[in-house]
């Protein structure tokens, strides 16, 4: 299994300058090695190959003397780097996106390059602990959290932000197989995401969206003054920092809070079923486009993905068509306007609060999709076999088929799975 554990690293004034002509030299030497490729495209009417080109390096150093003071595997993946690139374009032609050609790379574009295999390794120092990088310095790094010590550590990349701080990010293989999957999970949950409540599951937990109004008003702010800065200017450069703080500080706390609350379900379940939004496609839209933005649904959904994959957990991406449409407890579609927030079925007169219709709708499709932990019983009820569960039919009456009451949860209050908080709420959603 391959992880990635992001550090952030503390250079002093003097390690600032070489990790930017560092980071220099391995731009220029981008840019010459398309450059090479578009010649070499022009003589002999098709792409040369990775190694062809990563075989001229040696023949470089000689007439480009900075190339000397690079470590040779940096060099190496700044070529992979732009045949990563390419294939990245291929894929977008085929998926039928109009795409251009790779154009040279700017300054601040280039922010980052990598050591892999070797060249570098974590040591202790003076007291403190260092990154040590071959031909560059020995860098301090704030290891917030400790690298299990059965990992290996693979590569290595060093990246400057926008806001000008500089971390370090670990490819890390673990010597462990992923714990198997139940055949028949005990703890099954359907999880439908919003803008209004963010997660709203079938135990009945409705987790409120992040609060960042704080945080765009002060973003707003310090954009207005970086408008009336000239252009270039000392000034200008220090408000573009501040701008860079502000949307780093935003990142930063949706996905703390996205981390959080996709390894709860990751953890404190068997089974996960969630849908498979196309954002893109929502992103369009010219209502509310923002809000769908801020969600991170998409980011959501593939932390949830590979934390799952971790703990040994099922996860299903289930088509998202007609979820809240669909009554839970007879499948009759009703049309429902947004702002309208109960489901109420005219077929069987079921009410429920909408995202737990919907997200009931999505569990149901999940087990079906993968054929565990379901089946029908003698009578016309279908219930769910891992956690006992009943899903209403037409024969029993709303009273009876009516979902767990919503505890409504502030997004504040995610915290790490394990939390007394989370042990409790676990607790009681399995007693129901």
């Amino acid at each position: 299994m391959y992880y990635a554990y992001k550090y952030r690293l503390k250079p002093s004034d003097a390690h600032r300058e070489e990790l930017d002509r560092h980071r220099d030299i391995c731009r220029q030497l981008y840019n010459h090695t398309l450059y090479r490729l578009n010649e070499y495209q022009d003589e002999h009417g098709e792409l040369p190959s990775m190694t062809t080109l990563r075989s001229e390096l040696p023949d470089l150093k000689k007439w480009w003397d900075g190339l000397s003071e690079v470590y040779s595997k940096v060099l190496q993946t700044v070529v992979e780097r732009l045949f990563d690139n390419l294939k990245g374009l291929s894929a977008l032609k085929k998926n039928g996106y109009g795409v251009g050609q790779l154009k040279w790379k700017p300054p601040r574009e280039f922010c980052s390059f990598t050591y892999s295999q070797s060249g570098f390794k974590l040591d202790k120092k003076g007291g403190q602990t260092v990154l040590s990088l071959s031909k560059l310095a020995d860098i301090p790094i704030r290891l917030h959290r400790t690298i299990p010590d059965d990992a290996t550590l693979k590569q290595v990349t060093v990246k400057k932000e926008p806001t000008g701080e500089w971390f370090a990010t670990f490819g890390v293989q673990m010597d462990r197989e992923p714990p198997e999957t139940p055949e028949n999970p005990e703890r099954c949950v359907g999880i439908d995401v919003g803008i209004l409540k963010y997660a709203h599951d079938t135990d009945g937990t409705a987790v409120g969206s992040l609060d960042l109004s704080d945080e765009r008003d002060r973003l707003e702010r310090e954009q207005r003054k970086l408008s009336r800065k000239q252009h270039g200017s000392n000034n200008y450069e220090k408000q573009r920092r501040q701008v860079a703080e502000c949307h780093a500080d935003l990142r930063r706390k949706r996905r703390d809070f996205l981390h959080k609350l996709s390894n709860y379900y990751a953890r404190e379940y068997d089974f996960v079923a969630v849908e498979d939004l196309n954002v893109k496609r929502m992103m369009e839209s010219p209502s509310n486009s923002r809000n769908t933005a801020s969600a991170a649904w998409r980011t959501f959904l593939s932390l949830l993905e590979y934390k799952c994959e971790r703990e040994g957990t099922h996860f299903v991406a289930v088509n998202p068509k007609g979820t809240t449409k669909e009554c839970a407890s007879c499948g009759v579609s009703t049309e429902k306007p947004l702002w309208v927030r109960e489901h109420s079925c005219p077929a069987c007169g079921f009410e429920a609060d909408r995202d737990a219709n919907a997200a009931w709708n999505i569990l149901s499709r999940g087990l079906e999709d993968v054929g565990v932990g379901y089946s029908e019983s003698t009578s016309s009820e279908t219930r769910c076999v891992s956690d006992g569960r009943t899903r209403a039919s037409l024969s029993l009456t709303p009273v009876e088929t009516a979902l767990p009451v919503d505890t409504p949860v502030s997004a504040k209050r995610v915290v790490e799975a394990g939390s007394p908080t989370l042990k409790e709420r676990t607790a009681s959603a399995v007693s129901e």
